[in-house]
């Protein structure tokens, strides 16, 4: 039997959802940090549970052959990144698998389904345009970075092999600035200080937003802060303050003033544009969010004569795209200012048979089906949770010919697609597309039809 303290070798036989190494011993699972299917580890058993174990990772006996040197210096300690030891190969394999065991575990049958290969990355790198980073103060210092694995502290990095190098270079020239102007970082431990978040976002053209997230609105040498930042990198087309003074680990606040530029920054997919707020949901990665979206058109596969709705739409990307072959396409949102910016969009690209609702989709939805609006075809974009249940309800009792489902939790999703499988649809292809490399992360595009059809 399994002991704490007891040090053993193991065989990593797979990885779990996030990113942890499986052996198993005594038939007890054990979970493992750093270490990849095939690696041969010594390990120490840290702490024992009723169904499973955790270890600590000694020694890499025998190196799987996936294994890989991680490109980033700080992948030891950011918890950004889990799989920057793993082969990109490797991790796309692994990404399909987690979809497919995910449906299994659910209970939904994929014998005659086809889980295609996952789409990946040419270059794996610099690919996010908007990054979150802390901000805090260590030993007189200021820390600006990612947090640790599982906790909040913030991991002081020069740079971050995912995100651009323009955001790279705004942040050490925020660090400098905030130094020279003797500007405080955000204390988490006594609630004192200015400046707690740092948020960048980039377009395909390299103009960037950033938004400072600080506990108080006016404070000793702002405008010198702004002033600088904006003349040294011309690239900062805008630049908001977010004020955040709750004692909360959520990164913004309700409160944003515009302290430079036009509080937004435009963006393309495919062939349209995009107007993106401060709050706005808008895909990190653009190259795999052109092939995310187009395989949810393509499996939704609407023609003229059809109404499609967009449930969970955002600031109407996929409405937008859908409305080109659509003879009317309604979009549902919660945040009020998405919804804003979708309808903004959608003039903007000269889209005409479209219509945005802001509210609840588990409110919203059953409200349009009982106002006798329904759908040809559904696309649902949730955020991590998956659907509501009255959503998935409505959307059974509407009967529309197609279901597209884009999902960025694989387990969340094989429970709601089980859910419309007992509702009258069968599972028909799905689209693992990694939108996040070297992380734990897949995104998934599931096409279903109903069995009438």
């Amino acid at each position: 039997m399994l002991q704490e303290n007891q040090i053993l070798d193991v065989e990593i036989i797979d990885l779990n959802h996030m990113g942890k190494g499986v052996a198993k011993s005594d038939n007890l699972v054990i979970f493992v940090d750093d270490v990849i299917p095939g690696d041969i580890a010594k390990i120490k058993i840290t702490e024992i549970k009723k169904n499973y174990a955790l270890g600590e990772l000694i020694t890499i006996i025998k190196p799987s052959e996936s294994r890989i040197d991680s490109a980033c210096g700080f992948f030891e300690q950011c918890g950004g990144c889990q799989l920057m030891h793993m082969n990109y190969e490797e991790q796309l394999k692994y990404k399909r698998e987690r979809v497919i065991n995910e449906l299994k575990r659910a209970g939904v049958n994929t014998e005659e389904v086809t889980v295609n290969d996952t789409l990946g990355m040419k270059t794996p790198f610099r690919y996010r345009n908007k990054t979150t980073f802390s901000v805090t103060e260590k030993n007189n210092d200021i820390f600006i970075g990612p947090y640790e694995q599982g906790t909040y502290n913030t991991v002081d990095i020069s740079g971050c092999l995912i995100q651009s190098r323009e955001a790279d270079e705004v942040v050490n020239l925020f660090k400098n600035l905030m130094i020279k102007y003797k500007i405080d970082a955000y204390d988490k431990m006594t609630g004192k200080g200015i400046v707690r978040n740092i948020i960048i976002r980039n377009n395909r053209n390299n103009e960037l937003m950033i938004v400072i997230v600080t506990t108080i609105e006016n404070f000793k040498n702002k405008e010198e802060l702004i002033d600088n930042l904006v003349s040294i990198n011309s690239n900062i087309k805008t630049v908001i303050q977010n004020i955040n003074n709750k004692n909360t680990n959520l990164v913004m606040g309700r409160k944003n003033k515009v302290l430079y530029g036009q509080g937004t920054i435009n963006d393309t997919i495919d062939d349209l544009s995009f107007v993106i707020s401060p709050e706005a949901f808008f895909q990190v990665n653009p190259e795999q969010t052109e092939k995310l979206y187009q395989t949810a058109i393509q499996y939704a596969d609407i023609n003229k004569d059809e109404v499609c709705f967009d449930i969970y739409c955002g600031i109407g990307t996929i409405s937008l795209m859908a409305a080109k072959y659509a003879k009317k396409v309604y979009g549902v949102e919660i945040v009020e200012q998405a919804v804003v910016d979708a309808r903004a969009n959608a003039l903007n690209n000269n889209i005409h048979n479209v219509e945005f609702f802001a509210g609840k989709a588990e409110e919203v939805v059953p409200k349009l089906y009982k106002q006798k609006i329904k759908a040809d075809v559904v696309i649902v974009d949730p955020p991590r949770k998956g659907c509501e249940k009255p959503v998935i309800d409505t959307i059974i009792n509407m009967s529309p010919k197609k279901v597209v489902y884009v999902s960025c939790n694989p387990s969340t999703l094989a429970r709601d697609i089980k859910l419309l499988e007992e509702g009258g649809y069968k599972l028909i292809k799905a689209q693992p597309v990694d939108m996040f490399p070297w992380t734990v992360h897949v995104e998934c595009v599931i096409g279903m039809q109903r069995k009438d059809t």
